[in-house]
């Protein structure tokens, strides 16, 4: 990257866990150690330190004449589509003479799928991972965005054919089911003796926490069938790589979003109302961990 190449930012959601916060910076170094030329801003939505406004008023300070939002969000939901989209448009009030642009989550990518092979390669051995009584459990965040949710069931299948799995399970930890002990319990019933469950985030925190106490209780009422709780996706050189490649496409104008089932676009049946929801502008509003 040349010195005048538009500003990465690095758009991080936060988290009440430091060890979550810790995994974020540590993805912003691998990014900076990859493109040691591009200035990289970095901040959060919410829950940590810096906020987005003050990242980016700090990269502009710093004497950005342009600067490209990345969001750092697996699968495409309300951070993605409202909150990051919001910052910059709060940005461009603050900034007139800045341009600004934003780049598509990281999503289904080749990637992305390596590194959750290795992480469901450490929760199960190869002969469990191939057999009929084993299987994964992926768990996602959750969404009250449908598009969101199904792109989880989606990276399932996908990791199923490309694995050599038995099967895989999608779940989810919260907002929508199946559950995790929902999931876990369909495995059962299906004839499955070992789980390997995979925590699909890019960051520990609360919800990753939680996944493993769920495991916890289900595993103790059921100790016929053996569960592991595999690593989550974690800070990994080739999601760095993948945000540069996003940075790269924003940069040329090819950030282009699948918009087919955006629910702030598409009348979805249940979802009508948030078609055109406006941003919120002020910032955001929601708080979770």
């Amino acid at each position: 990257m040349s010195d005048n190449s538009p500003a990465l930012l690095l758009i991080g959601h936060g988290s009440r866990s430091g060890a979550g916060v810790a995994d974020y910076w540590r993805l912003a170094r691998a990014v900076k150690t990859a493109s040691p030329a591009l200035q990289v801003g970095c901040g959060f939505i919410e829950l940590a330190h810096p906020g987005l406004d003050e990242a980016i008023d700090d990269v502009v300070a710093e004497g950005a004449t342009s600067v490209v939002g990345v969001p750092l969000v697996l699968l495409g939901a309300g951070h993605l589509k409202s909150d990051g989209p919001a910052a910059l448009d709060r940005a461009r009030l603050r900034h007139p003479g800045v341009g600004f642009a934003y780049a598509r989550d990281l999503g289904i990518h080749p990637k992305v799928l390596a590194v959750a092979s290795d992480r469901i390669a450490a929760a199960l051995t190869p002969a469990a991972r191939s057999g009929s009584s084993a299987a994964v459990v992926l768990v996602g965040r959750g969404s009250t965005d449908p598009d969101a949710n199904a792109d989880l069931h989606k990276v399932a299948r996908l990791l199923q054919d490309t694995c050599g799995l038995g099967w895989a399970e999608p779940a989810f930890v919260s907002l929508a089911p199946p559950s995790v002990p929902a999931a876990l319990e369909r495995c059962r019933l299906l004839g499955a003796t070992t789980v390997g469950v995979v925590p699909y985030f890019l960051f520990t925190g609360v919800l990753v926490a939680r996944i493993r106490s769920q495991v916890e209780a289900w595993s103790a009422a059921h100790p016929a069938t053996t569960v592991t709780v595999g690593p989550y996706l974690g800070p990994d050189p080739r999601i760095a790589s993948l945000v540069l490649d996003r940075y790269a496409e924003a940069v040329a104008g090819e950030a282009r979003m699948n918009c087919d089932c955006c629910v702030y676009r598409v009348p979805l049946p249940g979802y009508e109302h948030r078609v055109g929801q406006p941003l919120p502008v002020a910032g955001p509003v929601h708080n979770h961990g």
